[in-house]
């Protein structure tokens, strides 16, 4: 690792994890929120990330085909539920949201399977998979499987 962010930076790194602990419990369904945080965790390309949320999907019960299948879920959609393809759609464009804007059409569509409350939710834990996909990239963070680390302390 570059340098030990999350100990230099502490109080940042607790506010974000604030942000985590109000997705937790924010009524979305934590297997849901994995998938989210794994896709936009692969278009970002952020190893560390990747790790935790693999681990915490098998936990939750999702199963290997659906995580193999999970970069091209467009073609796997069999393997997902209404609602997991409609979350994924959104993560994407909302990772990807400098080349795309997230169109009204996407949001309209992301809509049929979420309240407003839960697009407001499940937004912010886009935005902060996002915030800590560019903390662990830029400062090179180890996956903790490669430390020795038990994943499923990390993202409870």
């Amino acid at each position: 690792m570059r340098l030990p962010y999350d100990m230099l930076a502490r109080d940042g790194i607790e506010a974000l994890n604030g942000v985590h602990a109000y997705v937790r419990e924010c009524g979305l369904e934590k297997p849901l929120v994995d998938l989210t945080c794994l896709r936009a965790s692969q278009i970002n390309g952020c190893a560390y990330c990747i790790d935790a949320h693999m681990h915490a999907a098998m936990a939750g019960g999702a199963s290997l085909d659906k995580l193999i299948l999970l970069p091209v879920w467009r073609e796997a959609e069999v393997c997902f539920t209404d609602r997991e393809r409609a979350a994924l759609e959104w993560a994407e464009l909302v990772t990807w949201v400098a080349g795309n804007q997230v169109p009204d059409e996407a949001f309209l569509a992301a809509q049929e399977q979420f309240s407003d409350q839960e697009m407001a939710d499940l937004t912010l834990a886009i935005a902060w998979i996002n915030a800590h996909n560019r903390l662990a990239i830029s400062f090179r963070r180890t996956p903790a499987s490669l430390a020795g680390i038990d994943e499923r302390r990390l993202i409870q």
